[in-house]
């Protein structure tokens, strides 16, 4: 990231009151952006939202994004030059219970954003955040790329994949033809600290050693794409970056997943850290609920060709990081200083491997000229 960049920019962020979007907030504010944010009041009580309080660049709007007018009113006092779209429904069994809802939040909402956006005279770069579940997927195991098909058959991942539709009709429609490129981004699964969601595996296993249980786990068996939130949100930030830079040699669509091993993982297998790590246990959900995909995996090559990106912290690293906050916030430590350090420890890893590529080019061209 480019601090330099981001501290001239400012940033129209649906969805800040989520964890990602908690978690993006405070690190744009920590690189000198203004931001502006726009999504519901958080559901949960804990958030990290309130636990990171008081932020000192944040324009925080409550509004639902399927109400076009608010946004309009929201982007028109922003002016933002920068905009990421991270506001949605994201719950699988939701949008098996409410898909009409599910629907209207991911697909219209997403339409909503992109309308609200074309009058923003300053607009550079726009982002749109998806996820993994956006691809056909026949459970066959193979990593998705960013040219296979879109599908889903659950009412969320369909959602989805029809926002990306919508984001290439707007794109090529109303943006591209006024330079200002518009892209999306489809991560996995996110674990770290301060995540309260529901239907979420880390934060069940935390509620569960509230209660004095153990944690029902609906699909053991499943494998999905782990990785420390922040190693996407690093993604997101250096995609936009390279989108204002470079908009004609800039994907529009990246994945951005975890290294192989973390892609082999399976829900018990992480649990079998986090659970102990938290002082509880976990069991086989008696039932399972609606149907959902036993195996996702990201191909994250083309990101890491384009952007140079890659996952700084391995699955080992992410469950430690995870585990160190979720522990250091139950002993009393401040939520807000506890994400601010981790945020500093991750930049501090980036900076290390920025300072030994140098050596390393010189190294390679050394060998090569033997």
């Amino acid at each position: 990231m480019q601090a330099e960049f981001w501290a001239t920019q400012r940033v129209f962020l649906t969805g800040h009151t989520g964890f990602k979007g908690s978690w993006l907030a405070l690190w744009l504010e920590r690189l000198g952006a203004r931001v502006f944010g726009f999504a519901l009041p958080p559901e949960q009580t804990p958030n990290l939202h309130a636990q990171l309080q008081p932020f000192t660049r944040l324009v925080s709007t409550i509004g639902d994004i399927r109400d076009g007018a608010d946004l309009a009113r929201a982007v028109a006092e922003a002016n933002p030059t920068i905009a990421i779209h991270l506001a949605a429904q994201p719950l699988v069994r939701r949008s098996y219970a409410e898909p009409v809802e599910t629907f209207a939040t991911n697909t219209l909402g997403t339409a909503n954003v992109l309308q609200a956006l074309r009058g923003a005279p300053e607009l550079r770069a726009t982002l749109v955040i998806t996820t993994d579940k956006v691809y056909q997927n026949c459970d066959s195991g193979r990593a998705f790329a960013e040219d296979d098909p879109l599908g889903g058959r659950d009412p969320y991942a369909a959602s989805k994949a029809a926002a990306e539709l919508i984001v290439r009709s707007y794109a090529e429609s109303f943006f591209e033809p006024a330079r200002k490129p518009v892209a999306t981004a489809r991560a996995g699964n996110v674990l770290g600290g301060g995540d309260w969601s529901e239907d979420r595996l880390v934060p069940d296993i935390w509620r569960a050693k509230q209660r004095g249980g153990p944690a029902a786990l609906r699909y053991p068996q499943a494998t999905r794409p782990w990785q420390h939130v922040l190693d996407p949100l690093a993604g997101y930030l250096a995609y936009l970056e390279h989108l204002v830079a470079d908009p004609d040699g800039t994907p529009r669509a990246l994945n951005f997943g975890p290294a192989a091993q973390a892609a082999t993982m399976t829900v018990g297998q992480v649990a079998d850290v986090i659970a102990p790590g938290l002082g509880t246990s976990w069991v086989a959900a008696d039932s399972r609920g609606p149907a959902e995909m036993q195996y996702l995996a990201l191909d994250a090559t083309k990101a890491a060709h384009t952007l140079a990106w890659r996952p700084r912290l391995d699955v080992r690293q992410t469950l430690d990081w995870t585990l160190e906050w979720y522990r250091r916030f139950d002993a009393g430590e401040d939520a807000r200083a506890l994400t601010a350090e981790q945020i500093e420890r991750y930049e501090r890893l980036g900076q290390a491997e920025a300072n030994s590529r140098p050596s390393m080019g010189l190294a390679n061209r050394a060998f090569a000229g033997h």
